[in-house]
């Protein structure tokens, strides 16, 4: 483990992007907590109001990405200011992704249906720095054995095609197995090998004169959403929160 961690983590210069990763994860966790309390009303927490203004966290987290991210830049990779430069930053990148959505509507829809897409731009995030700290770095280390130059060669390679197959499943419209597919093997391969999404590019480019094409893709795409929507909601509300009601949804509202 120890060999494993020096050659991996230490000598490319990784331990940076992993203490990032954590401290983004961990602060996206702990605001969420946080915000979940005040929201029912338990704990010490309370919103943070100046003069009548509610500050979001989103405004301090923009402060603590710039001084974390210039840090990183004037820092060494392997030194301990890169290493608290980092932290600084995956706290700060944390606090902003937590409230994507607002800075998406300018609005605050923390609490609304438009509010999941803060976990989705988190969960997409964590993704991909996970993919970048799990991908073996061919440059940076030393004195590589020629059993671990063929081991490398063969991972750069693997995910070398995961990432065109997940590019083809991207352009079909599946953005999460396109994520998760340039990550876990054979996951890219099925979203690249099935139908696009009706209103995907690839749709628009392949199926326009195949109406027996749009047709199926649109009837999967139908079943597809029907039986998956209401779990990843599920999954969506227990990571960040379930949703107020929408005012014009309910029984004499305005629709």
């Amino acid at each position: 483990m120890g060999h494993w961690w020096v050659r991996n983590i230490i000598e490319p210069g990784k331990l940076p992007l992993l203490l990032a990763l954590t401290a983004f994860v961990l602060t996206f966790v702990v605001t969420r907590v946080i915000t979940r309390l005040i929201r029912a009303g338990k704990g010490p927490f309370r919103n943070v109001s100046a003069g009548g203004l509610h500050i979001h966290h989103v405004v301090p987290g923009v402060v603590l990405t710039v001084v974390g991210g210039f840090g990183a830049v004037a820092s060494d990779r392997h030194g301990a200011g890169g290493a608290l430069a980092a932290v600084v930053f995956g706290i700060g990148a944390g606090l902003v992704l937590d409230e994507f959505a607002l800075i998406l509507h300018l609005q605050d829809v923390y609490w609304t249906e438009e509010g999941r897409q803060s976990v989705e731009a988190v969960v997409l995030t964590a993704a991909l720095v996970g993919l970048l700290l799990a991908g073996f770095a061919p440059f940076g280390v030393n004195d590589l054995t020629q059993e671990e130059l063929t081991d490398r060669g063969t991972v750069i390679a693997n995910i070398a095609a995961n990432f065109v197959l997940s590019l083809v499943a991207l352009s079909k419209g599946k953005t999460r197995t396109a994520v998760f597919g340039a990550i876990v093997p054979l996951v890219a391969l099925v979203g690249a090998l099935r139908l696009a999404r009706p209103d995907s590019l690839w749709a628009r480019r392949f199926y326009g004169r195949r109406p027996r094409a749009r047709a199926r893709a649109t009837l999967r795409a139908y079943h597809h959403d029907r039986r998956w929507t209401p779990r990843s909601r599920a999954v969506q509300d227990w990571i960040g929160g379930r949703p107020d009601p929408d005012p014009a949804r309910l029984p004499g509202g305005r629709r």
